[in-house]
């Protein structure tokens, strides 16, 4: 602790993707977005694809989407794990789109996010007790009413109303189940 203020990894992991994000808007997107067709020749992609954004509003959106994944992990008091869990889920999120080889090219954060959501709903309704658990069922049961009203299973790109950009829900489902998955597959801390 340094002049009040605590690192916490959570926070600096949502830092992290926002910075590269930031960053990764000078570049050319053909460099570093998700491809199906260099999947195996430049595994990078894996990684920075959550970095390309093709508007402005793009990604204004997600940074500050991020900013609501990262307050909802910190207050939902994520362990040490979770952010590993986080960090093993966002190439995952990404090597799920080779389900949809129709889908070309994908940039954005969105699937690594829905990944951190559902590692900290892990949480909750796995280690959590009383109010917080009841908050952990209910935005579970938010988040998946959204997935299924995405539908995932359908056209890989959908232009919503509002949005500047489609968007690709297969990476929504694609995060979301690879931060479920990671955050499942890691070892509980013991209690003490």
């Amino acid at each position: 602790m340094a002049g009040g203020l605590r690192l916490n990894a959570w926070a600096a992991a949502g830092a992290l993707l926002a910075a590269g994000a930031l960053l990764a808007w000078w570049l050319p997107s053909p460099w570093i977005d998700w491809q199906p067709g260099l999947a195996l020749t430049q595994p990078w992609r894996l990684w920075s694809a959550a970095f390309v954004h093709w508007s402005p509003g793009h990604l204004g959106g997600n940074l500050i989407a991020t900013a609501l994944v990262v307050a909802f992990g910190v207050s939902a008091a994520v362990p040490p794990r979770a952010v590993l869990a986080w960090a093993l889920a966002w190439p995952l999120t990404h090597l799920g789109l080779l389900l949809q080889p129709t889908l070309l090219h994908y940039g954005g954060l969105s699937g690594v996010l829905h990944a951190g959501v559902a590692v900290v709903l892990v949480h909750l309704l796995r280690d959590a007790r009383g109010r917080a658990r009841t908050i952990g069922v209910l935005v579970a049961a938010g988040v998946l009413l959204k997935l299924l009203l995405e539908a995932p299973w359908g056209p890989p790109l959908r232009q919503l109303p509002g949005w500047d950009i489609a968007i690709a829900p297969l990476a929504h489902a694609t995060g979301a189940v690879a931060g479920a998955l990671a955050m499942l597959l890691l070892p509980r801390q013991s209690r003490q």
